[in-house]
């Protein structure tokens, strides 16, 4: 996350209005939209193809939730890059470290899936039903590209947004999903005619790293003439960039997605040591990409609030707004679960059998919530990174993880209910522990023009 916006000069002296905070919102959201797709694609195929509940059990509740805690400390580059990314001499610093930071943890990711630390560390850790083992372990192979090439592209699309073009950050974005839907449904139509037994993981998997190495691609090419251009022209800053400097402020944020992310190897750890764990961890992956698309609303937010919050009258504006967007994904997540949309997203276009398509809706009906305090959150979350107070940001991302461990363990012990719904109501309860955490941090700010 990045201070950068917070100091730029409003561009008008007229009060911010609604419509510049969608537009400001919207290009944001579609692109967190289109990653949001993406998921559900390869859920689908997975459905489609022999055995999907393992399949799906082993992506969803295995191999993602691992790949996502392997690649956490890269993804605060791209708020490194743009924050930090304004000359030769810082570009070179950060350069470097991106490439050692994504190449030790490609290694470490490598040792995970290809020696026996795969099963001396992993599946006593997450203990997940056993005819998940051997597809979870050929699926994290094939996303040995994962890590490095999320590091390269966050890192390219950071010095993208830097110096004005975060269009392109969109089209890589688009490029991705066009990549991975194009290997996910070609293997879909292998596995329907010439090779039935086509393991649904090796689709899923094929496809997710073909999408994300062509955006990683795309977005180094297009950042080249940045780089050789403005960044290469711009005036040096002083004093340089140290490595000390660089780690002191890139810790804490990379602290705070290792937290963030911590809870989806907790989740299915817990959900494959409560009831019905096969389908919990089968219909997992499903229920998790229809929230995602209704909690991309809430991602795109908070880069919205740090940029336009030096705007006169943008606190009570961005608060229409916040309650505006909360009450459009609630009004969307009822709308789905009310209506046979959910039948034709669970059981047509995600191929879930009736049994995991029943406990999906259930899963979903809890997950509707979650969207709208994403808003609030993300929201808060923008007030504090535009006051430069990012550790109680670290702070409420370990609430978070803290209640949301406590419920997963309580389901564990008590051995009733649906793994599933428990860990929605777990992610939902801890949701509200962490905003009300950043609502009292929030209050402490000192308040701008109204």
């Amino acid at each position: 996350m990045s201070t950068t916006h917070a100091t730029t000069t409003p561009s008008t002296q007229q009060p911010l209005a609604l419509r510049r905070v969608f537009a400001t919102w919207w290009p944001l959201a579609a692109s967190w939209g289109l990653m949001g797709i993406e998921l559900p694609i390869v859920s689908a195929v997975m459905a489609r193809l022999a055995n999907p509940e393992v399949h799906l059990a082993a992506y969803g509740g295995f191999v993602f939730p691992l790949a996502l805690i392997i690649e956490s400390p890269v993804i605060m580059l791209l708020a490194a890059s743009t924050a930090l990314g304004r000359d030769a001499q810082r570009y070179r610093l950060m350069h470097r470290v991106m490439m050692i930071l994504g190449g030790t943890l490609t290694a470490l990711h490598a040792f995970l899936a290809f020696t026996p630390a795969f099963d001396v560390i992993l599946v006593p850790l997450l203990d997940p039903p056993p005819e998940v083992i051997e597809p979870a372990r050929l699926g994290l192979q094939i996303m040995l590209p994962w890590t490095w090439t999320i590091a390269y592209r966050r890192f390219h699309q950071g010095l993208l947004i830097r110096f004005g073009h975060s269009g392109a950050v969109g089209i890589g974005t688009a490029i991705r999903l066009v990549a991975g839907s194009t290997i996910a449904l070609t293997g879909l139509a292998i596995g329907l005619t010439v090779a039935p037994n086509v393991p649904g993981i090796l689709i899923a998997t094929l496809a997710i790293a073909a999408g994300v190495t062509s955006e990683a691609i795309y977005s180094g090419l297009r950042a080249r003439p940045v780089v050789r251009g403005p960044l290469h022209d711009a005036e040096p800053i002083q004093p340089p960039l140290t490595l000390a400097g660089f780690r002191a402020f890139y810790v804490p944020l990379a602290m705070t997605s290792l937290l963030l992310l911590l809870v989806q190897p907790i989740g299915a750890a817990a959900i494959g040591r409560m009831p019905f764990a096969l389908a919990s961890l089968a219909a997992w992956p499903v229920v998790n990409g229809l929230v995602f698309l209704l909690r991309s609303a809430g991602y795109a937010y908070n880069e919205v609030v740090v940029a336009l919050s030096d705007e006169p009258h943008a606190e009570a504006t961005l608060r229409r707004f916040t309650l505006l967007l909360a009450l459009a994904t609630t009004s969307i997540g009822l709308l789905i679960a009310l209506t046979p949309l959910s039948t034709l997203w669970f059981r047509t276009l995600s191929g879930l059998p009736p049994e995991l398509a029943r406990l999906a809706t259930n899963a979903f009906w809890v997950g509707i919530f979650w969207a709208p305090l994403d808003v609030a959150r993300n929201a808060l979350q923008g007030r504090m990174v535009h006051a430069g107070r990012t550790r109680p940001i670290s702070l409420s991302v370990a609430v978070f993880l803290v209640v949301a461990t406590s419920i997963l363990a309580i389901g564990v012990v008590l051995q009733r209910g649906e793994g599933l719904v428990i860990a929605m109501v777990a992610f939902v309860i801890a949701q509200l522990a962490q905003l009300a955490f950043l609502a009292w941090h929030v209050r402490r700010l000192p308040h701008g023009p109204a």
